[in-house]
């Protein structure tokens, strides 16, 4: 049955806010504004990204142009593009916004038959509306040439009907757009083919001309006397005073194209500009910031879904320290590879760190490379050299991966292996700098190095009371610390903020002299000194420190 106004519910004006109830439905958003006493407007958009600026902007409805979708996929205006290929536009879309939007659905791509076919697929896709205009298949645009050959009267109302029958929606709006005053046709011509469409079941008649003035567009309204909505297309005739629009009763104007031509005058002067002065200097202030284009393509969103299905490490970067080549009987070892290159039951130091952070949605990966920097050949990590790894300190590898430190960060020994739920512990932390301290650690000998240097002290011993919550803090680190409650394992976790310290203590460092060779205890201590309370969390075993060939063999019943 054909679907009229008469059968649906009357729907309050709606807001011109845009803070239109989730439960209203697109259609019934869209026939609120064909039916509404006040002239609404519909914008012109041809894929997502111009939409969503659409709805931005803060437009009720969109007109989804025939002409401007065409344009946009390089295709002429009559047809050209598939009717499967405009539904995959629109569907990105009513993806990309809120707000209805009416389609230009040109002669309906055929007979009756695909209309009802279109009509259908447009309901399944969420879209509003669609214009259907009284033309022949395939379409001429309105603005070329003249005299265009319109449909019979009784076959344009059997496409409106079988439209209507195919809607699963009861609020679509079908608009039914007659083209007589276009093709050459008196006012009266156009008003016969307006009632024969309107009383076929059309929600609202398109009056559209092409003169430069609105005289046959108004005479018309006159004449029409608001019988069903009327919706009018004032691109011919913009200069037009919108007032005199509203004294006709027009229900909604639509900007046509003007989406489409905006972007092509800037893409041309852009392009142009480029072309001629060959550097982006002229150029950069006239362009929209690409923080605006990831706003408009959802980035802000993506982000808070990552944190509910992936987990925090979705935004934090890690920085693994790797320089070194090792000592002793691992220099034998290690003669033709970096340290974190080394081999625990077939997979290195290296890949298994990787591996561990990558587990937790850890992506943005940054090695810090000394030794043989060319033995490291794994692809999904960013490599950074420390060229002066034999004369300088860890520190000042640390300072080699500072644009790293541009967010939440974890920073690790390269030559560490761990169970990879250790890591959890850190991403659940929301303090700045945060610390996991093992109690259970003993020395097997008195070297110095970094087996004293990860020394700590804490603001209160490990307890086995689980049930303890207690928050501990790191008061000292280093090889002069007196009480030792334990060592740290080598994974420090830093909040945006943390790691914005950390960046300015290296360039303070770095200014008086003491970043060359310092290690990480000394960065602690600094920030500890400047009123930083990295938090600590105790863990117990689950990791190995390879400083020799006897680490490396415990390291076996770690991994």
């Amino acid at each position: 049955m054909a679907v009229t106004p008469s059968h649906i519910d009357p729907l309050p004006i709606i807001c011109r806010s845009n803070q239109t109830p989730a439960s209203v439905s697109k259609a019934r958003r869209l026939r609120a504004m064909i039916e509404s006493p006040d002239l609404r407007f519909l914008m012109e958009a041809h894929n997502g990204l111009s939409a969503k600026i659409v709805e931005e902007a803060g437009f009720e409805g969109i007109w989804a142009s025939g002409l401007s979708m065409s344009a946009a996929l390089g295709v002429r205006d009559n047809n050209e593009a598939s009717w499967t290929q405009v539904l995959e536009v629109l569907e990105f879309m009513a993806d990309a916004t809120s707000i209805p939007i009416l389609v230009d659905g040109d002669t309906g791509y055929g007979n009756f038959n695909n209309f009802r076919r279109f009509v259908t697929k447009l309901c399944q896709r969420d879209i509003a509306g669609v214009c259907v205009e009284d033309k022949l298949f395939p379409k001429t645009n309105s603005f070329l040439g003249s005299h265009h050959p319109l449909a019979e009267i009784d076959e344009f109302c059997g496409k409106i009907k079988a439209g209507k029958d195919s809607q699963t929606d009861e609020n679509f709006c079908i608009v039914a757009r007659t083209e007589a005053l276009v093709a050459g046709y008196p006012v009266g011509h156009a008003l016969r083919r307006a009632e024969a469409y309107h009383a076929a079941g059309a929600d609202a008649i398109l009056i559209h001309s092409k003169k430069s003035t609105p005289d046959e567009v108004l005479a018309f309204c006159r004449q029409w006397d608001n019988r069903c909505p009327v919706v009018a297309v004032p691109t011919k005739y913009y200069a037009t005073p919108t007032q005199r629009l509203r004294d006709a009763q027009v229900s909604v104007a639509i900007w046509a194209n003007h989406n489409l031509r905006a972007a092509i005058s800037a893409m041309r002067d852009v392009c142009r500009k480029l072309r001629e002065q060959e550097t982006l200097v002229n150029v950069e202030e006239e362009v929209a910031r690409l923080g605006d284009v990831f706003a408009l393509a959802g980035n802000e969103e993506l982000e808070l879904a990552e944190q509910t299905y992936i987990g925090p490490g979705a935004h934090t970067g890690a920085i693994i320290l790797a320089a070194s080549r090792g000592k002793g009987a691992l220099a034998q070892l290690t003669q033709d590879r970096p340290k974190c290159m080394l081999d625990v039951r077939g997979v290195t130091l290296l890949r298994r760190q990787v591996r561990a952070f990558n587990d937790h949605g850890i992506r943005d990966i940054t090695v810090v490379a000394g030794y043989r920097p060319d033995a490291i050949d794994i692809p999904e990590i960013e490599k950074v050299v420390n060229a002066s790894h034999e004369t300088t300190g860890e520190l000042f590898s640390l300072a080699c991966a500072r644009h790293a430190l541009k967010g939440p960060c974890i920073v690790s020994y390269g030559d560490i292996v761990f169970r990879a739920f250790l890591l959890s512990f850190l991403l659940k932390s929301d303090a700045d700098v945060t610390l996991l301290v093992d109690p259970s650690w003993r020395p097997r000998n008195k070297g110095g190095g970094k087996l004293g240097s990860d020394l700590v002290t804490c603001s209160m011993p490990f307890t086995a009371d689980f049930l303890d919550e207690t928050a501990v803090e790191l008061e000292e680190i280093g090889p002069q610390v007196t009480t030792v409650h334990g060592k740290w394992v080598g994974l420090l976790q830093l909040s945006e903020r943390g790691a914005r310290h950390v960046r300015e203590t290296l360039e303070e460092m770095e200014d008086d002299g003491t970043l060359l060779r310092a290690n990480m205890s000394a960065l602690l201590t600094r920030l500890i000194a400047a009123g930083a309370r990295p938090a600590v969390i105790y863990v117990t075993g689950s990791w190995v420190d390879v400083n020799d060939v006897f680490d490396l063999a415990q390291a076996r019943n770690v991994s």
